[in-house]
């Protein structure tokens, strides 16, 4: 049986990138996917190729820093695949700003898709979980939540946030089997990466041991491990596969 096996699993940017790497991963172990994408035309894509494969996939739209948007979303989760056992809150953006040019509604937009957005899918699914006796929820932060970065506070803060809302949330979770866990990655050669201004890119590689930003297929194997029963013993640790960036 493969380590996913009847499992119903949501990804959150799930559409491309590292959300794509861990969608195809987790199908390919046997998981049911619920792709939750702003993007739905690639989100779709991506569910239509796994079904035509004999996967089971399906996309839904959502602005996951919407209060509105999300029970939605994961209504239709519930009704077409079950209550989800795995969540991979994976949706996040990065801006670049000196802090004394920042404006109010970057920082707050960075906060709503990168934090904001953990807690409305979270408690969406934790009664659920609960009534399972079992779940797995996995939370990306960033090597950057330890390390900092200039011109993005607005970034680390948000994802420092997510550190301490999944360390504080595993105590309150672990004693119904349900484990919760982040992610830290350094730099991952994805859309949103090379989104960043090249400059920054340059400086930033030049600067980690590797040398190199990271590969999705190196943060993917992270990701099974926490989401299967092999993961039962990580409860509110950070993961941190980051080129040597921060060295934990």
């Amino acid at each position: 049986m493969s380590s996913l096996e009847n499992k119903v699993a949501v990804i959150t940017g799930g559409g491309s990138g590292l959300g794509e790497g861990i969608v195809r991963a987790f199908c390919k172990e046997g998981a049911q996917v619920a792709i939750i994408d702003n993007n739905v035309v690639s989100a779709r894509q991506l569910a239509d190729e796994i079904t035509d494969s004999g996967g089971i996939a399906i996309a839904l739209q959502a602005d996951v820093g919407d209060e509105s948007d999300v029970p939605k979303a994961f209504k239709q989760v519930m009704n077409t695949l079950g209550n989800p056992d795995i969540l991979v809150n994976n949706a996040g953006i990065d801006t670049t700003s000196l802090l004394e040019d920042m404006s109010i509604e970057l920082w707050d937009e960075m906060m709503r898709v990168n934090l904001r957005s953990m807690f409305l899918c979270t408690r969406e699914v934790i009664q659920g979980m609960k009534e399972k006796n079992w779940g797995r929820i996995i939370n990306f932060s960033s090597q950057l939540a330890h390390k900092g970065a200039p011109t993005m506070v607005h970034y680390c803060a948000s994802k420092g946030g997510v550190l301490s809302f999944s360390r504080a949330l595993a105590y309150e979770l672990i004693e119904y089997g349900i484990t919760v866990n982040s992610i830290c990655p350094g730099p991952i050669e994805t859309p949103l990466y090379m989104a960043i201004p090249e400059e920054w890119r340059q400086a930033k590689e030049s600067s980690m041991p590797i040398g190199r930003p990271g590969r999705v297929d190196e943060v993917v194997p992270t990701v099974l491990l926490l989401a299967s029963e092999k993961g039962s013993n990580y409860v509110g640790a950070s993961m941190n596969m980051n080129g040597g960036d921060v060295m934990i």
